[in-house]
């Protein structure tokens, strides 16, 4: 007789295979159908809103990992929120502006700027922006972002613009606006001003020059014959040189060597001894810095004069303690020769090339004039020493290339002017991490200005006519009136548009008497643009608001987006715009290799998602500490998906299991549930807690472990396991088999809702399959809340001792598998020893010991001498006597006393006869 058709085998529909690269483009078509996110706002409306603000990836190029891992992060955060008592819109945004779109029309598209007029050119920007969106959408469509997708923000709306207009003229109406010269960062590949904010360092080979500087004029202080040795690692400033540092408070030296008299910091003399391999150096006297204040030395190139002034700037930490200062090329000398009233020469132009300001130089581009200066230096007799060096150096993060610093007409925001107040508001962000709060602490503690003018013309233009004496004109009225020409035509009406035609009806101005205005034509820094998103989005858009609870980026985003956002947040309203802020780090390769095609390890979301599928990928975001910088690779995407296909395979197992379980008609009371199945639903209810705690606190790794361990632990190596003798076994409606089901459909619908925010396609795959749900996803119900189970804490006691024993059996039963003593576990019969009282009332207490151990045979004994011991208790196994049943598969000594089932043992003989029963 065949009694394989009256075990209750487990079915479903539901595939072993997840086959993700194909199943989920059919899921995601699905949600586009059914319109899920309009569904889950509809059903979340009028809960408390909860804000996570995007910020906006810059429109141009696919997706890379930091993409990814960015966008992934804010999906588990947004649908957790929704699914735990939130209403939570989540609005992507894009970065449109700026250098790399021009670029990549001009270079890459081969437009000619000379032949097009800007507001051409702008439109063309705007075109290729649009495209790139487009592309990036369905990218982030792919990864399985939920979200608002077919009304982004962008930086390049005409109601976006208008709003970031309304920040300048707040900022401006303030006094925190002006114009100034002052040496900017400036990129010569750009053409333009450069913020902190867009300046990286990296590595760079530069001429190390020591210069001496004749003094011609001594001011009664020094002979005159001394000379003043300055260092620099760029000669090409040497041209703008007009002045001598020197530190008030320290002492210099006059130092004699071969008959010449040099003066250099005292502190520094024995190093420069090496340094210049100086043969018997003398001191002849010293002074304060301050004693030489005026002395003035000669230009070692120009008839011109050096002044020597004092700087609290100047350090003995390298060089020679005397500072070539050039005021038109960096910021310290700027300031110290404002003090001392001396022009802010700047001989190079926006390309980097010299101008007739640098006599014998004219033409030549500043990198290349290095050589050029050197050589005449020691035509001169001036150049003591030339070496090479490598050394952290600031490059434009667009370009790549170096930067200089330039003396240049730009307009500025005034950070200092309300510095405290962003200081303060830091205090009252939570940040996560923690170290995130002194980060930005020291990014703005010092903070003085913010270049914000760009000499570029895709972008925002600065909303400020001039009047016909030169003067700014930025009022309330004007301001308006651009703003709601931008909110109507877009900004690309200020380059279509005379001055007088942006200009209010009938305006006028004191500066202008004539009537006459001509406009700015310089644009905003691109990190104005995002950072007025607070305005432009938050406050704009109706269903959401200012502050956000919080913004997740990368951990540039310190000097970034974060730091933007606030300065103009707390500049117009005094408050930060965001009550929290999250950041991840960079990812690299699976060696901790930054990802670079030269390299050739980069790793792209559309390839993993091709080959693993999205959720794979996105499990992997759960799997990092996402904090720190994290890895990928291949092996290590392996490694998640085996993860993901245990967790995939126990869901499986407990919807094959519920084929003919009715919730409605078959669920056991909890009250009436067997011991073992309630303490399930402890252990469940502990995971439900650490993984909302997890959620709470945007730790996504503790989840990914604590569901991992759960479903091979808890589940498969223990409850899954032994309760197939239960459910294949025993009849339909047996209480211990209706029990174990009650259990593991609470289980699967609550392991199904609380992975979807991280396994969206899988959850709503497995949501399909489940009896009786009513919502058409999953994505529409709430994660449960942890509930107490009544005896709890004396059912987590006795258990959790008794999975303790069981470690110490199945200890002893792999020992016995590798001694030959059995095989499967089913074939032996195990003898306990209990060590202390507690353990023996304990194991005596179970009725089904045997099965919870997967043995055919389990006794407790006071002693057995050939008992082996371990931590709990001692064990002996041996093979059992009985035989296999052909039915359970449990041996027993009552297999063949049925004569009807002769392969059966007593309880399957019964369960047959009972089955056969019901069908006749």
């Amino acid at each position: 007789m065949d009694y394989k058709e009256t075990l209750l085998m487990p079915e479903t529909d539901f595939p072993m295979r997840g086959n993700l690269p194909k199943r989920e483009p059919e899921m995601q078509k699905k949600w586009e159908e059914m319109n899920i996110y309009e569904k889950v706002q509809k059903r979340t409306e009028g809960r408390p809103l909860f804000v996570l603000h995007d910020g906006p990836p810059y429109a141009n190029g696919d997706l890379h990992m930091g993409h990814a891992l960015n966008k992934v992060l804010k999906d588990f955060i947004v649908r957790y929120k929704s699914m735990t008592g939130y209403h939570a819109p989540y609005v992507p945004g894009w970065d449109t502006h700026g250098l790399p779109i021009e670029v990549a029309l001009t270079k890459d598209q081969k437009v000619d700027r000379k032949k097009v007029s800007a507001a051409e050119f702008r439109e063309m920007c705007k075109d290729y922006a649009l495209e790139q969106l487009d592309r990036q959408r369905e990218q982030f469509k792919q990864l399985g972002v939920r979200g608002d997708w077919d009304n982004p923000y962008v930086t390049l709306d005409k109601e976006y613009e208008a709003a970031q207009i309304r920040v300048f003229g707040e900022m401006a109406k303030k006094g925190y606006i002006y114009k100034g010269l002052k040496p900017v960062y400036w990129s010569p590949s750009s053409e333009s001003a450069l913020a902190e904010a867009e300046i990286e360092y990296k590595d760079k080979r530069s001429p190390s020059i020591y210069v001496a500087f004749d003094v011609t004029d001594g001011k009664g202080v020094l002979d005159g014959d001394e000379k003043f040795i300055i260092w620099t690692t760029t000669p090409w400033t040497i041209p703008a040189n007009l002045a001598i540092a020197l530190n008030p408070e320290y002492d210099y030296a006059v130092v004699t060597v071969n008959d010449k008299k040099y003066i250099v910091a005292r502190d520094l003399v024995e190093t420069l001894t090496n340094e210049f391999e100086w043969e018997n150096p003398e001191v002849l006297r010293t002074f304060k810095g301050s004693d030489l204040e005026h002395v003035v030395a000669k230009h070692p190139l120009y008839d011109r004069e050096s002044l020597v002034v004092l700087g609290d700037h100047v350090t003995t930490e390298s060089g020679t303690g005397c500072v070539h200062t050039a005021p038109g090329h960096g910021e310290d000398d700027f300031w110290v020769g404002k003090r001392y009233g001396l022009d802010v020469l700047c001989p190079v132009d926006e390309k980097g090339y010299f101008t007739e300001d640098a006599p014998g130089f004219e033409g030549l581009f500043y990198d290349d004039a290095n050589k050029e200066v050197t050589k005449k230096l020691e035509d001169a007799g001036a150049l003591l020493k030339l070496t090479f060096i490598t050394h952290s150096y600031p490059h434009d993060w667009r370009t790549k290339k170096p930067t200089i610093f330039r003396a240049t007409d730009q307009w500025f925001a005034s950070i200092k002017d309300f510095r405290e107040e962003i200081l303060n508001e830091i205090k009252k962000v939570k940040w996560y991490p923690k170290w995130g709060e002194t980060r930005m602490h020291n990014m703005v503690k010092d903070r003085e200005d913010w270049c914000i003018s760009r000499q570029r013309v895709w972008g925002v233009p600065i909303p400020v006519f001039y009047g016909e004496n030169g003067e700014p004109i930025i009022t309330d009225e004007t301001i308006e009136h651009v703003s709601n020409l931008f909110r109507e035509h877009g900004s690309n009406v200020w380059f279509e548009r005379d001055a007088k035609d942006l200009l209010p009806e009938g305006f006028t101005h004191p500066s202008s008497p004539n009537g006459s205005f001509t406009k700015e034509t310089d644009i905003m820094d691109v990190w104005f643009d995002s950072g007025s998103s607070h305005e432009s989005v938050l406050v704009e858009r109706p269903d959401l608001q200012r502050p956000a609870d919080v913004y997740l980026e990368g951990t540039d985003q310190y000097r970034g987006w974060f730091n933007s956002s606030l300065s103009t947040a707390v500049a117009v309203t005094g408050k930060a715009p965001y009550k929290a802020v999250v950041t991840h780090g960079f990812t690299l390769d699976g060696e901790g290799r930054k990802m670079s095609k030269s390299i050739g390890n980069v790793i792209v979301p559309a390839k993993i998602m091709k080959q693993f599928g999205a959720d794979v990928l996105r499990l992997w975001v759960a799997s990092v500490d996402y904090q720190g910088d994290v890895r990928i690779s291949n092996d290590i995407l392996k490694q998640v998906a085996e993860v993901y296909r245990k967790i995939r395979n126990t869901l499986r197992f407990l919807l094959g299991n519920l084929h003919d379980f009715d919730p409605k008609k078959d669920a056991v009371k909890e009250t009436d549930l067997q011991e073992v199945d309630r303490y399930m639903l402890v252990r469940f209810q502990d995971l439900l807690k650490k993984v909302r705690n997890s959620y709470e606190e945007y730790e996504f790794s503790p989840i990914y472990h604590a569901v991992h361990n759960f479903c091979t632990i808890d589940l498969s190596s223990f409850y899954l396991d032994f309760a197939k003798d239960i459910l294949y076994v025993e009849p339909k409606d047996h209480l211990r088999r209706r029990s174990i089901q009650t259990v593991y459909y609470e289980i699967l619908v609550g392991l199904t809702k609380m992975l979807s925010p991280i396994l969206s396609h899988t959850a709503d795959e497995v949501w399909s399959f489940i009896p009786d749900v009513e919502e058409d996803s999953v994505q529409l119900t709430d994660i449960p809340e942890p509930r107490d189970i009544e005896g709890q804490d004396e059912l987590k006691a006795k258990w959790d001792h008794f999975m303790n024993v069981r470690d110490d059996v199945l200890k002893a039963l792999e020992e016995a598998r590798n001694e030959k003593v059995i095989g499967k576990s089913l074939e032996a019969k195990v003898t306990i020893v209990p060590k202390d009282e507690a353990t023996k009332e304990l194991l005596l207490s179970m009725k089904h010991l045997h099965q919870y151990l997967i043995v055919s045979g389990a006794e407790v004994a006071d002693k057995h001498d050939e008992a082996t011991e371990y931590e709990q208790v001692k064990v002996y196994v041996e093979k059992h006597p009985g035989e296999k049943c052909q039915r359970c598969w449990v041996a027993s000594e009552t297999v063949g006393k049925n004569e009807k089932h002769p392969e059966l043992c007593d309880r399957c003989s019964s369960i047959i006869e009972e089955h056969y029963q019901t069908l006749s």
